[in-house]
């Protein structure tokens, strides 16, 4: 792909190192930005600065947030008893869009995965028993990716909280083994979430 302008080039180059998104794409997007009012362009600009600089972790669910608490923990209509276990940020934003939970979140960052050298220490796990230990929580519902490595995660997060006089349960099997939670419908997951079943510890 040839350029007639080094400028156009690198936003070229900012576009396409992107997720998704390849050179061609990434030179429909610098074309259309070079085509609105600078202010627009600007504004874009300054967004994207803004937001990376000023994002934060909810320090108690590790949620994105513009405040030290996400509005998700700052929402007294939340369920407060119930704490749903999330891998990423992309999961909570998908059982967010199901409408079908009203409690709170956990995110714990990934799950273990020997082979790719994540460990428990590695994931916000002991936050997570903390929160649990202070009492208050009822049921802590593992809203993780059937996988071999979501069980093995499932598994070691129970073992974890079985002295507390906790209910754990796991997401109904409506979301095919092997499935990625940020992938199912809006409608699967969110009966995943209702019809959800004990853990067998």
């Amino acid at each position: 792909m040839n350029f007639s302008s080094a400028l156009i080039e690198k936003g070229v180059d900012a576009f396409s190192s992107l997720p998704g998104i390849g050179r061609k794409t990434a030179l429909r997007l610098v074309l259309h930005l070079l085509k609105q009012d600078t202010n627009v362009t600007e504004q874009f600009g300054e967004a994207l600065i803004k937001m990376r600089r000023d994002i934060k972790e909810c320090e108690e669910c590790h949620n994105l947030s513009d405040d030290k608490i996400c509005r998700i923990c700052a929402d007294q209509r939340r369920d407060r008893s119930l704490v749903c276990v999330v891998e990423n940020i992309r999961d909570l934003m998908a059982i967010e869009d199901t409408s079908q939970f009203r409690g709170l979140y956990h995110v714990l960052g990934g799950i273990i995965s020997p082979i790719e050298g994540i460990g428990p220490n590695d994931l916000n796990i002991e936050s997570l028993i903390s929160r649990c230990e202070k009492g208050g929580v009822k049921e802590v519902i593992m809203a993780i990716s059937p996988t071999i490595e979501g069980e093995t995660t499932l598994y070691y997060l129970a073992k974890k909280l079985q002295p507390l006089d906790i209910q754990i349960s796991s997401i109904a099997r409506g979301v095919a083994f092997g499935g990625d939670l940020e992938y199912a419908d809006e409608i699967t997951l969110g009966r995943s979430i209702v019809a959800r079943t004990p853990y067998e510890r």
